[in-house]
Parts: structure tokens; C-alpha cells; sequence
């Protein structure tokens, strides 16, 4: 073995032709491979961390540059699954079982004298019809508009802290705690909405932060102002409870069957689908994917470059391994693995990353009512198998080049 490395530099220094490294390594395979036990002083992990450690500023850029991606992948995904979970809380804290809506992606108006035909249902206890769109209030702030009937149930779930509730047919809105503070109204105030004028007429505090965020005005007034008139853009319904012997789930598909039959061209859909597949949800879903794809790709592109400078600057190293008879299986292993350890640590850095801007998103007054700091586990595993994949993604091309060197060519490489 000393007499092999003493060969080898003499060849690193180019005193030696190469043909003499060749034979000499075969030889030495050919002896080694007649004894009962060859340890290989080369270890894999041991390459793997001498690269990455040598080059300490570059890895951390790298793991900062994956970090920040997995962190925006993070923050952003657990944010719109708090909004999400919002929407929810919105329908369970209300009773509502199922939502009338039209059979297309997003959701659009469907006529108000469909309602109807739904209370007429025997197993409908239940429905009000519901207007819902982002407005406007002031130049600086947008809210969420609900238009409700005076007399919808979704009120029990609701607490008035001051005032009344509205009538229908008047100028009158009803104003989220959070919505009132800052908007700095209280009731007897006018709050002028698209330059129509409208009453304060209660303050009150809502189930889901959607609600303390939000204005609720008669339905009538918002078909007014969103030119809906006779329209609305879904029926909430809240069914009758379901028979002994019966599941609710059984009931639940049972209902929707009995409303689709009664009202062709509709769809029922079941409390907890709707949260998930309102416009809102999807539209801070296919953002929060969006963005986080951009992020990923510059993070991508970061540990490719970095893998590609790697390979370049130990091209000899490569040379050397290859004709100490490392098959190119195992260069492509090494530099994979390297790749994949650089998108595991930034995985963990950004899952740390997107712990922080959660945290800082729930202290902003603006945001503090939706978001939640707390991280679920198929969230945690999600990123750190992006990271990971991520890794794998970005290192595959310049571990291809590796694995294709020639041991000759590598050794003379300058």
C-alpha cells in the first residue's frame, strides 16, 4: 500500500506516466483481492464531509439559499392551511352541513329562489342563502362582505357585543371587532361602502377570524352593491338530525343525492370540502404553491451550481478515485450524496425559517387572527422530502458528468 502512494504522487506530480499507475493498481487489486480481509481507507461519508467543510462559505450559502426556499415553502403553505382552516371553523361553528353551489371550479351566482325548493326538502332543516365577496372600505383597507338574512341561524354562532343586528331592506352593517378597531368605528357611525352610505348598527365578535375581520350587511344590500340582484353565491344549509341506525356520513351523501335530484344543474357539497375548495382557499393555495415553486427553483439552482464548481475544482480527486477502482456507480453515489445532505440541512434550516415568519405573521395585527405558529408533522415531513428531492434534483446532472470522466483524462486535468 505505501509503495502504491508513493506511485500516486509520483504521478500527482506528473514524474510518472500514467500507464504505471494503471498497472500498478491493477496488480494491487488482483493481490488485495486474494486476501480474506481488504479494508478500503476510503470511506464514502468521510469524502462527503471533507467537500462539503472545505468549502465552509459556499455550503453555507447553499443551505441559506435551499433554507430560504423551504422556508417560504413553509410559512406560506402553513398560512394558507390556517386559512383554510378558518373557512372551516366558519361552517362547524355554525352547523352547516352542506353548501348549494353550481357545478364549476369557482364559485358563481345562482338564482335566490332555488331556496325555496331546499327548505321544502324533508331533510332540510335549515337554509339561507349567502352572498360573500372581497370589498373595498376605505383606501386603505379591503374586508371580506358577507350578505346574510336578518334571520339566518349562522347569528347563533356569532356574540354582539354592542348594537343590534341589521333589518333587512336598511342601510345598516354590522362590523368584526377586529374589522371596527381598525376602521375606528363604533355603532352609530356611518361607513360609507362604494359611496353609499351605511349605519353602524352592532359590533361583534365572530367564531373564525374571517368573521372578525369582516363586514355582515343585509343580503338585499349587497346584491345592490355587487349588481346581484336575485342572485346569491351560495345556500348554506344546516340538515335535520339524522335517524337512529343511520351514520352521518350515510346521511350526509343521502341529503346531498335528495338536493342535486330537486335542484338539476347544483351541487351539494359537504361543509368541509367547500372550505377547501372555495375561490379564496384555492386562490391562497395556488399562491402560496406558486411562489414557493419560484423559491425552490432558485434554491435548485443554487446546489447545482455549487455541485457543478464541486466537480469542476476536483476533477483530479475524481481521477484518482477512479483509478484507485471506484466504478462510476459510486462517483455518482458521492456527489447524489452530497447534494442530498446540502438539500436535507436547508430543509431543517428552513424549516426554522418558516417557524419564524409564522411566528412573526400571527404578531401583525392584520394577520394575527388567521394564522397559527403551530406546524403540522405532514408538514415538517413534506418540506424536509421537497428539500431532499430538491437535492437529488439539482445534483443529477453534475454527478452524471462526474461519473462519465475517464480516470486518464481527470489525472491531467489542470
Amino acid at each position: 500500500m505505501k509503495g502504491f502512494l508513493a506511485t500516486l504522487k509520483l504521478v500527482w506530480t506528473r514524474q510518472l506516466p500514467l500507464d504505471t499507475l494503471a498497472v500498478y493498481t491493477l496488480e494491487s487489486q488482483r493481490t488485495m483481492a486474494n486476501t480474506p480481509f481488504n479494508p478500503s481507507p476510503l470511506s464514502l461519508t468521510g469524502f462527503v464531509w471533507k467537500n462539503l467543510w472545505r468549502r465552509r462559505l459556499r455550503t453555507l450559502l447553499t443551505l441559506c439559499g435551499i433554507g430560504m426556499a423551504i422556508g417560504a415553502f413553509v410559512g406560506l403553505v402553513g398560512f394558507s392551511s390556517a386559512f383554510e382552516n378558518e373557512w372551516l371553523r366558519i361552517y362547524s361553528s355554525s352547523g352547516t352541513d352542506i353548501a348549494v353551489i353550481q357545478q364549476t371550479f369557482l364559485n358563481t351566482s345562482l338564482d335566490e329562489s332555488a331556496g325555496a325548493t331546499l327548505k321544502s326538502l324533508p331533510l332540510v332543516a335549515q337554509a339561507t342563502p349567502v352572498i360573500f365577496n372581497l370589498m373595498d372600505l376605505t383606501t386603505d383597507v379591503n374586508a371580506l362582505a358577507y350578505g346574510w338574512k336578518a334571520d339566518s341561524y349562522e347569528f347563533d354562532s356569532m356574540q354582539i357585543l354592542s348594537g343590534r343586528r341589521f333589518r333587512d331592506g336598511h342601510p345598516e352593517v354590522m362590523l368584526g371587532d377586529l374589522l371596527a378597531d381598525d376602521l375606528k368605528k363604533k355603532v352609530g357611525d356611518t361607513l360609507d361602502i362604494q359611496s353609499s352610505p351605511f349605519t353602524v348598527c352592532a359590533i361583534y365578535h365572530g367564531s373564525s377570524g374571517l368573521q372578525a375581520d369582516a363586514v355582515i350587511m343585509p343580503l338585499d344590500q349587497l346584491q345592490q352593491l355587487s349588481s346581484l340582484q336575485g342572485k346569491v353565491s351560495t345556500f348554506d344549509v344546516r340538515l335535520r338530525p339524522s335517524p337512529a341506525g343511520e351514520s352521518q356520513e350515510h346521511y350526509l351523501r343521502r341529503a346531498q343525492a335528495q338536493i342535486e335530484a330537486a335542484l338539476p344543474g347544483l351541487h351539494a357539497v359537504p361543509a368541509a370540502e367547500r372550505a377547501h375548495n372555495n375561490q379564496f382557499v384555492q386562490l391562497a393555495h395556488a399562491s402560496a404553491w406558486g411562489t414557493s415553486s419560484i423559491a425552490l427553483l432558485i434554491g435548485i439552482l443554487g446546489i447545482a451550481n455549487t455541485m457543478a464548481m464541486s466537480v469542476h475544482e476536483r476533477t483530479r480527486e475524481i481521477g484518482i478515485l477512479r483509478a484507485l477502482g471506484w466504478k462510476r456507480r459510486q462517483i455518482l453515489i458521492l456527489i447524489q450524496l452530497e447534494a442530498a445532505i446540502l438539500g436535507l440541512g436547508g430543509g431543517f434550516m428552513g424549516i426554522a425559517f418558516g417557524w419564524c415568519a409564522l411566528h412573526l405573521l400571527a404578531a401583525l395585527p392584520q394577520t394575527a387572527s388567521i394564522v397559527s405558529t403551530s406546524l403540522p408533522l405532514f408538514l415538517l415531513a413534506e418540506s424536509l422530502g421537497i428539500a431532499v428531492l430538491a437535492g437529488l434534483i439539482a445534483g443529477a446532472l453534475p454527478a452524471w458528468r462526474a461519473a462519465q470522466l475517464s480516470p486518464v483524462a481527470a489525472l491531467r486535468f489542470d
